[in-house]
């Protein structure tokens, strides 16, 4: 009896250490738990089983008397769409006295100011406007998306190369705000209203990052079947969704948002802000619903899902699209990529790779089929990659 009353208290003892134990490593990874898991699970919660943002067109409205976050990166009062031109071209698209061109896509492209590789790049090979209409026979127009450097020791030098750079080639949009993280907001009303204003006829519109590669072959023949339909190209917000994804509360992450300017668990749905595309009609929607609502929310791609909830639109997923992630190089996904994100340095090298006319002779066949099924499953459908493609890209 005795020594199974010392075997009671040894085991209550381990217990109490044990509990103990777990819970200081709670206490001391709270932050991280909070961040990966609690979070997304109650934003999974609201998002499927609420799933109601009503909130949005109320509290997101901007009324007489607007009371927007200040802007710590350059003092804007939210003020975001007053900003003066500094480049413009007004007549890209036709216009000024023309007829107005007819544009399948008109494709702004977030681009910082010193990012002047990134621009010549993309213009030598995805953006080429003129490959596009020759090969493809599709009329593209590209036009990059900055403000003024953020460094006032800078500014004026990289201003004047801006300048330069436009004198050139033509394809610079400039306001004349601070082109900061903080200012990402700014630079989607730009764009909306900008088309809005002097592209309203382009039948598709697409947001894209500088670094980011596009397939242009792919996605205009993409855009060219949608337009085929008897129905029409309609209601088209397309992209890598996130759906029920949590405001991020930390406070060391430049994606951080303080409850005071969302304070609820789940973000509306939206597509990643490196590259999505939207139907003409759904680009004038976006740009209505930028009129009526605060702009203080500063992750572009964000505000882009409160505007287009407020008006009733909703992301379409399209598992060629990518997220954040680099999609493997292999032909077999060369044959169905849309977009991949984080090419900084090897747009060019890519651009040859995936346009190469053998992609298309290596995918033929059920052989063919075959064999770039198997390779997608054993490339996609590893967790390194689900940031870019999900493992569904593979039987795509």
């Amino acid at each position: 009896m005795f020594m199974n009353f010392r075997r009671i208290r040894k085991c209550q003892c381990m217990q109490l250490l044990t509990t103990g134990l777990v819970l200081c490593i709670v206490m001391v990874c709270w932050e991280e738990l909070d961040h990966h898991v609690v979070s997304h699970m109650r934003s999974y919660t609201y998002r499927y089983l609420v799933n109601r943002y009503d909130f949005l067109n109320s509290s997101f409205a901007i009324t007489s008397n607007p009371h927007h976050k200040k802007d710590a990166s350059n003092g804007a009062d939210g003020g975001l769409r007053n900003y003066p031109y500094l480049i413009n071209h007004p007549d890209k698209c036709g216009g000024e006295g023309k007829s107005r061109d007819d544009v399948l896509l008109l494709l702004f492209v977030k681009s910082s100011p010193e990012n002047f590789e990134r621009r010549q790049a993309i213009r030598d090979t995805w953006g080429n406007e003129s490959f596009v209409w020759s090969e493809l026979r599709a009329n593209v127009r590209m036009v990059f998306a900055l403000g003024v450097h953020p460094d006032v020791q800078k500014r004026s030098r990289v201003q004047s190369a801006l300048l330069h750079e436009d004198k050139v080639y033509g394809d610079l949009i400039q306001k004349n705000f601070l082109d900061t993280f903080h200012n990402l907001t700014a630079k989607l009303i730009l764009q909306f209203h900008w088309g809005h204003e002097y592209c309203p006829q382009a039948h598709f519109f697409m947001s894209a990052d500088d670094d980011i590669f596009v397939h242009m072959p792919n996605l205009v023949k993409y855009l060219q079947q949608l337009l085929s339909k008897q129905s029409g190209a309609k209601d088209l917000w397309v992209g890598h969704v996130h759906r029920g994804a949590p405001p991020v509360r930390r406070k060391d992450s430049k994606y951080h948002v303080p409850y005071d300017l969302y304070p609820w668990p789940s973000y509306p749905d939206y597509t990643a802000g490196a590259g999505y595309v939207v139907s003409g009609d759904v680009a004038a929607k976006i740009y209505h619903a930028t009129l009526m609502l605060n702009s203080s929310m500063y992750i572009d791609d964000v505000f882009m899902g409160i505007c287009a909830k407020a008006m009733g639109v909703s992301p379409q997923e399209h598992v060629y699209f990518s997220g954040e992630g680099k999609a493997p190089y292999h032909p077999c996904i060369y044959y169905h990529m849309m977009t991949s994100h984080g090419h900084a340095m090897d747009v060019r090298l890519l651009w040859q790779a995936a346009t190469d006319p053998s992609v298309y002779n290596n995918s033929r066949g059920f052989m063919g089929n075959l064999y770039c099924t198997a390779m997608r499953v054993m490339l996609l459908c590893l967790p390194f990659y689900q940031n870019t493609y999900s493992c569904m890209a593979a039987f795509a």
